[in-house]
């Protein structure tokens, strides 16, 4: 069969994929709750879900930085990737040896658009039909902030850096009624702490990855920003496209509520 991905390269598959190697977590968990298992063969040192099972799997290196001989001596026959957490150059390196299918996410519609046709790909499309149906009801029973919030969202520190527009992130903090104050920028820009200051975020978003944020950082922001809440958030539930956004609306709905409780209560 001729598969088209989210990139809009073809790829032919004659037979369903036995020796798959995942470039990215979220999409790695997502394969597992397909049901592949078995058929995965090669993972990156970030993909640490689902932890009873990943252990056994072969570490190919990180998403920007491919270890192509480890990756060749697992021989896959299908390579999954994304086009923002991987590099350009590594994933041209691996089309011209290798069927390598592309992910492109920015919105919970694209999530599931992948889901779907990964499900298909791997020969699990009732499977992957029903996890996509579940994760959509879900989100659309999230109810938002009204009026929206003024919120900047950290992913980085030292240097600052923060979610901006086109990307997951602020796809999920539009769905939750967090308004971005740095949405005029693109992707995930580094910031100055006079950018934050002039933006003047009601609220300020701390998140648990890619940078570790932890509670010891809050009082840091806090300085920068005393009229703010800050509050340390679960980064998955924000960022993570592949299955465990069924986890996704839950959390954020009590987030939702949380924030609405110390601002509109």
């Amino acid at each position: 069969m001729i598969f088209t991905d989210q990139m809009g390269q073809q790829l032919t598959m004659p037979y369903l994929p036995q020796r798959i190697v995942s470039l990215v977590p979220s999409q790695t968990e997502l394969l597992f709750d397909l049901g592949l298992a078995d058929r995965i063969v090669g993972v990156t040192k970030f993909c640490i879900h689902p932890a009873a099972a990943i252990k056994y799997k072969t570490i190919i290196g990180g998403t920007k930085n491919f270890h192509f001989d480890k990756i060749d001596a697992l021989q896959p026959d299908l390579i999954i990737g994304n086009r923002e957490e991987n590099y350009k150059e590594g994933i041209e390196a691996l089309q011209r040896k290798y069927k390598v299918w592309m992910s492109d996410i920015y919105t919970l519609e694209d999530a599931l658009d992948m889901m779907q046709q990964v499900g298909q790909l791997a020969g699990t499309r009732a499977k992957a039909q029903k996890l996509a149906q579940s994760i959509n009801t879900s989100f659309k029973e999230l109810e938002p902030l009204q009026p929206g919030i003024k919120t900047a969202y950290f992913i980085w520190r030292k240097p600052y850096m923060i979610a901006g527009s086109h990307n997951i992130i602020n796809h999920m903090l539009q769905r939750c009624g967090f308004s971005n104050a740095f949405a005029d920028l693109p992707r995930y820009p580094e910031i100055t702490t006079e950018q934050l200051q002039k933006a003047n975020p009601q609220l300020i978003f701390l998140s648990s990855e890619p940078y570790p944020f932890k509670e010891k950082h809050i009082a840091e922001f806090q300085k920068l920003c005393p009229q703010a809440l800050v509050k340390v958030v679960d980064g998955e539930m924000f960022s993570w496209y592949g299955s465990r956004l069924l986890h996704a609306p839950a959390y954020l709905q009590q987030l939702v509520y949380e924030v609405e409780k110390l601002f509109y209560l």
